[in-house]
């Protein structure tokens, strides 16, 4: 590893704001798919580097995206307004 590749790597990985967009979804969707064994079988200390790393990737998601589409389900309001078997995700 070089000089250049050791400035863009954090503790968990390749710091998120250099991801590309399919970079950064392929990323979103592994740490998405192990947080349930993370939490039940990790150590603290893996347990806290996913956290960590979680929040960077969707943070930085949420930074790129600002006006992602959200499902009326799913705020508050909505909530209230569910009736039973209605999709919470947003139409297109």
């Amino acid at each position: 590893m070089n000089e250049h590749d050791e400035r863009d790597l954090t503790t968990t990985g390749v710091d998120a704001a250099r991801l590309d967009d399919q970079q950064l979804m392929k990323e979103l969707e592994t740490i998405h798919r192990t947080r349930h064994d993370t939490l039940l079988y990790a150590s603290n200390d893996a347990l806290r580097a996913h956290n960590e790393r979680m929040a960077q990737l969707e943070g930085e998601y949420l930074r790129r995206n600002p006006d992602r589409p959200v499902a009326a389900g799913r705020t508050r309001e909505g909530a209230r307004e569910r009736v039973s078997g209605e999709s919470t995700t947003p139409r297109s």
